[in-house]
């Protein structure tokens, strides 16, 4: 392994102990090095990290920005070890993300979604009462639709009426009070997939059709699908209101 390979696994490591997840760096740092190798480099300069963040030719240019600054934060950290690296100025590739309005969802927007997570087809009978509770849930509690899929049993107490939200955004935890008629909601969702899986393979709250966990990226799926169905979007809309609306 080459020192600079070496460096950004260490890199990667000291930042992931200080809390940072870093999936894409993991991914796409060590893939920075490769390039380097390739091209012969033993150090970072500022020419091959651009033409590196400018691939692949033809995408947005956000994406060629975030490259540049993953590289420019692991630069930094690395030119206290190797004088001979170069850190990207931060004029280049100059980037100004604009978030998004909210859409702000009607009552009648919110029924009709869910009115269409009835009609989703099935094999067990689970999958239109998953979507239909998971909906209900999102739109009441404004939880994130990632910690609604990383429910356990143990973190929704139908007792008490509280949900713990573990391993949230920052890396903090959170406790949700939901009203009665949430409780009951989820109580009856509960009952109807302990029903279809007794001997259940994982310990999520809710299941996907075959019985595992879902994804937040079948979710945001099915999501789009409903939304079409329901006239949010229209049939070839790539954008729209999104899950994380809520």
């Amino acid at each position: 392994m080459s020192p600079l390979s070496t460096a950004v696994q260490d890199y990667l490591s000291l930042r992931r102990r200080l809390g940072f997840k870093l999936r894409d760096e993991g991914t796409l740092l060590p893939d920075f090095v490769s390039f380097l190798e390739r091209q012969g480099a033993s150090h970072i300069t500022t020419e091959l990290a651009l033409q590196w963040a400018l691939l692949p030719a033809g995408t947005l240019q956000a994406h060629w920005a975030r490259r540049l600054r993953m590289v420019r934060l692991f630069a930094t950290h690395w030119s206290a070890t190797d004088p001979r690296t170069e850190v990207p100025p931060l004029g280049l590739l100059p980037y100004r993300y604009h978030r998004k309005p909210p859409h702000i969802y009607t009552d009648e927007e919110t029924l009709g979604l869910i009115r269409a997570a009835r009609g989703l087809g099935t094999t067990t009978g689970l999958r239109p009462d998953t979507y239909f509770t998971l909906l209900g849930l999102l739109a009441v509690t404004g939880m994130r639709a990632g910690e609604v899929v990383s429910l356990d049993r143990d973190d929704v107490d139908l007792v008490h009426g509280v949900l713990t939200i573990r391993r949230t955004k920052f890396g903090k935890s959170r406790l949700v009070p939901i009203h009665p008629s949430t409780q009951r909601a989820l109580r009856r969702y509960a009952d109807r997939r302990d029903r279809t899986y007794p001997e259940p393979k994982t310990p999520s709250f809710f299941l996907s059709e075959p019985g595992r966990r879902l994804t937040y990226w079948i979710v945001r799926w099915t999501f789009v699908q409903l939304s079409r169905q329901c006239g949010l979007r229209a049939p070839g809309d790539r954008r729209g209101p999104r899950l994380h609306d809520f």
